[in-house]
């Protein structure tokens, strides 16, 4: 039996999660759980799955939840910072899912690596703005980190077995969003609700618009690169439309490795938490001989500025991937308040990257305060 702690516990990966440990009750308890404000559908998870410590975002959401879950047996409730700690590095889990998103991953992560409790990762953020922090740590503390985005899965999987074999290249497909293909003209005309529209996944609002200017897919460049300790310009983009092929490995003597399956982030998700060994979970089965066509193509970084600049960013390190993801997360919040234009989010970008500072190894508080210049600068620039 594995004890679960999950931050994210209502977002996208959050409920994925506890769709997988619902199918294996012999196999899972859920011993803490985080959400931001969704308090009715946390109460909901409680009821279920009974954890022993919950936390909220912000301190006013305890008397809703404890009202809702009055009858529960729950030792504990937080809220925000120091509530987030406790649910990742609660005492009895065995394992952090890491599902919410941005920055404010980082110090959650850091204190489940210190509390000694492998990491489900699926907050990029972490390792694209603190790599050279947390896998140094997690070396120190022999603690696992299993990537649970599809793509770095992929990669994990395709490893096993090759792990002293040499690598070439790291094959990190995309599915292109809704928008490959489209012409800069043609762009500035898309809405939030264009936008909004993945043709294969089901994620959240920030990923779902991150994924439609392949800016997500310059994080996750940046978060192969320490996963995997492959050099950036060695992990090649493949736009692969039908998702089948989630990301493979080229080793150097031509050889290819490479993960296949039905776009469900379940599997992933239970990989991690299985990990080294599969188990069974319902859902649909690939049926080869019904895909006609696998195709791949090169993103245009002429179309796709914000990918070219996360390549860019990538290479240079330093707090500048924290100042692009800042820049991001911000940038998203205006596209989705139809405050700017979808073209408008790499512009800012880029402007908030060549503004910042460059520090060559930055420490965690340098890493935020990156960031926190950044959104200021951009809020102040869209009053």
């Amino acid at each position: 039996m594995k004890n679960v702690s999950i931050i994210g516990s209502t977002g996208s990966i959050g409920t994925q999660t506890l769709s997988v440990i619902r199918e294996h009750p012999d196999l899972f308890n859920v011993k803490a759980l985080s959400c931001g404000r969704n308090i009715s559908l946390l109460a909901q998870e409680i009821r279920e799955f009974h954890p022993e410590y919950v936390s909220v975002e912000r301190e006013e959401d305890l008397s809703v939840l404890m009202e809702l879950t009055k009858d529960c047996p729950i030792k504990g409730m937080g809220f925000g910072k120091e509530g987030l700690i406790t649910v990742s590095s609660f005492s009895s889990s065995d394992i952090l899912v890491s599902g919410i998103v941005g920055m404010r991953g980082i110090e959650p992560t850091i204190a489940a690596i210190k509390a000694k409790k492998d990491i489900a990762l699926a907050n990029k953020e972490t390792l694209v703005c603190a790599g050279h922090i947390i896998m140094p740590l997690a070396k120190e503390y022999g603690v696992s980190i299993l990537p649970v985005d599809s793509e770095h899965s992929a990669i994990f999987q395709s490893l096993q077995g090759n792990r002293d074999n040499e690598i070439d290249r790291i094959i990190l497909t995309a599915s292109g969003g809704p928008f490959f293909g489209m012409s800069v003209p043609e762009l500035q005309k898309v809405t939030v609700e264009d936008a909004l529209k993945n043709p294969n996944w089901d994620m959240g609002a920030k990923v779902t618009i991150d994924s439609a200017d392949m800016v997500n897919k310059g994080l996750e460049v940046m978060e192969a690169h320490w996963l995997f300790d492959v050099p950036i310009d060695d992990i090649v983009i493949h736009v692969h439309r039908q998702s089948i092929l989630h990301s493979a490995v080229m080793f150097k003597d031509g050889a290819v490795m490479a993960q296949l399956g039905t776009p469900d982030m379940r599997i992933p998700i239970q990989y991690a938490l299985t990990y080294p060994k599969r188990v069974s979970l319902s859902g649909k089965r690939l049926d080869l001989f019904s895909i006609k066509d696998l195709t791949f193509e090169k993103p245009d970084l002429s179309v796709f500025k914000g990918l070219k600049i996360a390549m860019d960013v990538g290479r240079q390190g330093g707090n500048l991937p924290s100042a692009f993801n800042a820049a991001d997360e911000e940038a998203v919040k205006l596209f989705l308040e139809k405050r700017i234009g979808f073209l408008d989010i790499a512009d800012i970008i880029e402007k908030a990257v060549e503004e910042t500072e460059f520090i060559n190894s930055p420490s965690l508080d340098e890493i935020e305060q990156t960031g926190n210049i950044t959104k200021e600068r951009i809020r102040k620039d869209h009053l």
